[in-house]
């Protein structure tokens, strides 16, 4: 089951909702329903679902959408339409007391400005959340400390927020999203107004952090780098329209129309491309069973100069070239002793790491499961074809 669940979400503002929303019905456009009824579609009938465990990224350019859409998913801004769903709960229908608890419990935010108490010491800014629900002393004490450790930030606990960096002050911010331990953190731009280098060291943060407690984020950008860098999926929006949710890499490798095409546009794809995006079939070598004269039939038939030398189980044993093979049938030897090895790389290992792997050297890069099983491999031409592809890219942006 699906954390979250959005169905045919839809946010109107202006005086004519229910014309405005008969008109979404009909597939009217944005433009169209402004022109005939005076309201603005901020949200516009959106469907998608959200796993357990997972970033998720919304993005989009500004007047896209996207920070009406997080703020629709803790009813601060009340929908038009629609249904929302919490672990299989539909929150549409709670009452302001239900949504307040959702909130104190279940969902914290954490926004683009910090939002700390300037007169409160750094652990009394992460307990305000645990002090407003009423928990005592002692234990959001000891939450809030445990937050602040998570976050690297304990020894600093005494400290007022005027003392800190824009980077340490927005980890204070995370820390105390996270002291009611929610099931769910949505985070509103929430590292768009450090600098770069900052920002880069956050995104990090955030990596190891949800390694460490596998909370459900959902994040909202406007830079795509970004949410290609942190998140497991990412939905793309414009005019308050969903225009593709997927993976990174399916969104880089199929984009669902111009629009996205020409938003991903100016993305280094050896950043964010793996190798089993182009990586091709491995012919094998199974020599525990062929000999010299198998292996040079083979070669002959695929018309390649090598195999790749596997076990009985796919297991990677090395690479097996024709002058190698040619060496062991004229010299009376078992190939488990001509064999040379191979480099490899893992199935998510990015182009841009592969690279200087293959330059030097002399045979395809294998790629490799955890259990060492032969999945492809990589040729020099399927990266120099991953380079150009980004050079082009680069030309055109």
């Amino acid at each position: 089951m699906a954390k979250v669940e959005i169905k045919h979400l839809t946010k109107i503002f202006g005086k004519r909702p229910k014309a405005a929303l008969k008109m979404v019905k009909q597939n009217k456009s944005k433009n169209e329903i402004v022109e005939k009824t005076g309201s603005t579609v901020g949200v516009y009938d959106i469907n998608m679902s959200i796993e357990e465990g997972e970033i998720f990224v919304i993005m989009g350019l500004s007047g896209s959408g996207k920070s009406t859409l997080i703020r629709l998913l803790n009813r601060l801004i009340e929908p038009t339409d629609g249904q929302l769903f919490i672990d299989g709960q539909e929150i549409t229908k709670f009452n302001k007391k239900q949504m307040l608890d959702i909130r104190r419990k279940k969902m914290s935010m954490v926004f683009q400005n910090f939002g700390l108490f300037p007169h409160r010491t750094l652990l009394e800014n992460t307990e305000y959340g645990l002090e407003v629900q009423g928990v005592d002393k002692a234990e959001r004490r000891k939450r809030a400390e445990k937050a602040l450790d998570n976050a690297k930030l304990l020894s600093f606990k005494d400290q007022y927020p005027s003392q800190l960096s824009g980077g340490m002050q927005q980890r204070v911010g995370l820390a105390r999203a996270l002291t009611n331990d929610p099931d769910i953190l949505l985070m509103d731009e929430a590292f768009s107004a450090l600098d770069p280098l900052v920002r880069g060291e956050m995104q990090e943060e955030l990596l190891d952090l949800q390694a460490n407690v596998r909370k459900t984020i959902i994040f909202i950008t406007h830079d795509l780098n970004e949410a290609l860098h942190i998140g497991d999926h990412i939905a793309i929006m414009k005019d308050g329209q969903l225009q593709q949710v997927g993976t990174g890499e399916e969104i880089l490798t199929d984009p669902a129309n111009e629009y996205v095409e020409t938003f991903i546009g100016g993305v280094d794809r050896t950043k964010v491309l793996t190798a089993e995006s182009i990586m091709i079939p491995a012919l094998t070598t199974n020599i525990a069973v062929d000999g010299p004269t198998v292996a040079l039939r083979k070669m002959s038939d695929e018309e390649v100069s090598g195999l790749v030398a596997v076990d009985r189980n796919r297991k990677l044993l090395g690479y097996l070239s024709s002058d190698s093979a040619v060496s062991a049938r004229r010299e009376r030897k078992s190939l488990t002793e001509v064999i040379a090895e191979m480099p490899t790389v893992s199935l998510d290992t990015l182009i841009a790491d592969i690279m200087p792997i293959i330059y030097d050297s002399q045979t395809p890069v294998a790629v490799i499961d955890s259990n060492n099983r032969v999945k492809g491999v990589i040729i020099r031409g399927a990266v120099i074809e991953a380079l150009a592809d980004t050079e082009g890219d680069d030309e055109n942006a």
